[in-house]
This record gives C-alpha cells, structure tokens and sequence, in this order.
C-alpha cells in the first residue's frame, strides 16, 4: 500500500469548492432515465449521452473525480478518444464504481448486502491499468418499523470494509458509501438514530480491517426527514442534524466527506449542503462537498433529449447545476442563483 499516493489522490479529490460528479448508473438505470425522457435505451445513446458529459467545456473548474460505470470506461468519443483520456486532460480524476448492487439480505426480510466482492482483486489490477484512480461501493440501509438490524448493517460494514482494503491494496482510493434512505415517512430524528448507529459500526469495521483512514472518502447521506414526513426539516435543521451526526462519527483522519443527494430535490440538496457550510465551514475536521448524481445531470439529460443539436446547450445547463453546488461549498448558495 502506497500511503502517500492514497493520501494524495483523496486530497485532490477534496480540492477548493470541487466535488464528485456520479455518472455511475448501471444499464437498467440509464434505460430507466432515458424510457422517462423519451430517449432510444441503446449503447449507442448511452455512448452520446457519456460524451455530452465529458467533452463539456471547463467541466474540470467544478467536478474534481468522476465516478463511472464499467461500460463507461471502455467507451470513446465520436473521434476515437478514450472518456478516460478526455476527463483525465480536462482535470477530472476517474474513478469506478465497483459494487455489483444491493440484493436481498438471507434471513433478514426487508433488508439488503451488497454483492461484488468475488474476483474484485483481479478487476482492480485492470482498472488501476487504465488509469482509474479511486473507486465507490454503496450499502443500501433501509429504515422502517424493523429495520435496520445490526445484523445487516454489520454486513453491509463488512463488504465496505474488504471493498476498501482492496481498493487500497491496489493503489485505489475507496469512497465508502452506506446510504440511509429517504424513503418512508421518517422524521429527521429517526434518520439521525439510524445514521449514527450505522457509521459507527461503519468505522468501527474499517477500523478493525486496517483501512488507511487518510486515504479513503465518506460518502453518506444528508440527515433528512423521510420523503413522505408530514414535516420536513428545514435547510438549517439538515445542516445542524448531519453535522452533529458527523462529528459523534468520523474519525478526523478522514480527508473529505462527499454527500450523495439521495433522490432529494436538486435545490434542497444545494440549499442543505450551503447551509453547513455557512454554520460550520471553519470549524470541520474533514472537507465537505458533494457527490451526485441526478441533482447535476438531470437538467442536462431532460434537454439533450438524445439529439445531437442540444448538446451544447444541455452541456452549459451540466456546468451551471455543478457550479452551484461549487456555490454550495462556499457558503455561497441563494435561490437567485438558479433563475
């Protein structure tokens, strides 16, 4: 294990206001998008769809790593360019989700382990061949009236922890990612409970495997209410809940904590990210910034629409939504940015 160039690479990763770009969705979910935006589910388009993203100009001042799907880093723009050499010369770290998805956990009805840890050796050493630098593995957690046990969260810390060793083993940085989801009529303080208890047992696994602390990324979810409360939370009730959450958690030997929008709203989620960052920016262990998904795309993708001639114009509405949640980071968020 190289500690330096781990801790390097989770350094520039956390760079000034950048953050992540997710355009890691597997083929059943860019088909999913695409049938709802009335775009040919193809490889073809989804190739097109990927080089819209990629080639768009100055996307490098906003994004610092961009997390792709297999496919992905085995695609080429029109001429011929590799995706991977395009984000590389534009200033964009790749990296590569490496988790095979969340599947039904034996014996614990309602509840998820994510699967992908067979062979995961050899496919790093052919990844860290083409350059990719970090990596990502999400656990699913699932809150209702049962869940989640810490029979299934202990699992899901165990496959994060052996995805992390052996991303770092092979020169990988891992983002660790154990999603609570939104989903269900929860209050912000349930998902705080449930938050809590799932990154301790999270870093008390980590911990217990060796992971190099310095050289691996955080990916949780924001401390919300549940999508379907009666009572959501406010940006500032967001800010307060997930910090604290945070500070009872994250060992301060980890560089960065990157968020995931969760299937919030692409301004909640802006709005919730710059609220931290005007109540605690001087006063963090760690950086926080942001790792989405749909909260930076989806304006792009709904335009572009699969045709060649909106693709410039898909390409400033990609570089504007990222460059609010740059906004964000600084504490520089306001709902006239998005007029």
């Amino acid at each position: 294990m190289d500690k330096q160039s781990l801790r390097n690479i989770a350094q520039r990763l956390m760079d000034g206001d950048k953050g992540l770009l997710a355009m890691d969705e597997s083929i059943a979910t860019c088909n999913k998008r695409f049938a709802e935006a009335g775009i040919p589910q193809t490889e073809e388009y989804r190739r097109k769809y990927r080089e819209m993203i990629v080639t768009t100009p100055d996307l490098g001042e906003c994004i610092s790593g961009a997390i792709l799907f297999d496919e992905t880093t085995k695609q080429a723009a029109d001429d011929g360019t590799p995706f991977i050499d395009l984000l590389v010369k534009g200033g964009i770290i790749p990296g590569i989700k490496l988790d095979e998805g969340a599947k039904s956990q034996p014996a614990f009805p309602g509840e998820k382990v994510t699967e992908g840890l067979d062979g995961l050796r050899e496919r790093l050493k052919v990844y860290a061949v083409q350059g990719l630098k970090f990596a990502k593995w999400r656990a699913v957690i699932t809150i209702a009236e049962d869940t989640p046990t810490d029979g299934s969260i202990y699992a899901n810390a165990h496959a994060l922890a052996r995805y992390a060793a052996l991303c770092q083993e092979a020169g990988l940085v891992p983002i660790v990612e154990p999603e609570v989801l939104m989903d269900g009529s929860h209050t912000i303080e349930r998902c705080f409970e449930v938050t809590e208890r799932v990154l301790h047992i999270v870093f008390e696994v980590l911990i217990q495997q060796r992971i190099y602390l310095e050289g691996m990324i955080l990916k949780p979810n924001m401390v919300v209410s549940g999508l379907l409360a009666p009572v959501q939370a406010d940006a500032e009730e967001v800010a307060d809940a997930t910090v604290q959450c945070l500070l009872r958690c994250v060992p301060a030997a980890v560089p960065g904590v990157a968020f995931l929008s969760g299937g919030q709203a692409a301004q909640d989620a802006s709005a919730h990210l710059n609220a931290m960052h005007i109540k605690y920016k001087d006063k963090l262990p760690w950086a926080l910034t942001f790792s989405f998904a749909r909260a930076v795309q989806q304006p792009a993708m709904e335009y572009w629409a699969g045709k060649e001639e909106n693709v410039a114009v898909a390409q400033q509405l990609l570089y504007k939504r990222a460059s609010i949640n740059n906004a964000a980071r600084r504490g520089e968020y306001t709902p006239a940015i998005e007029a």
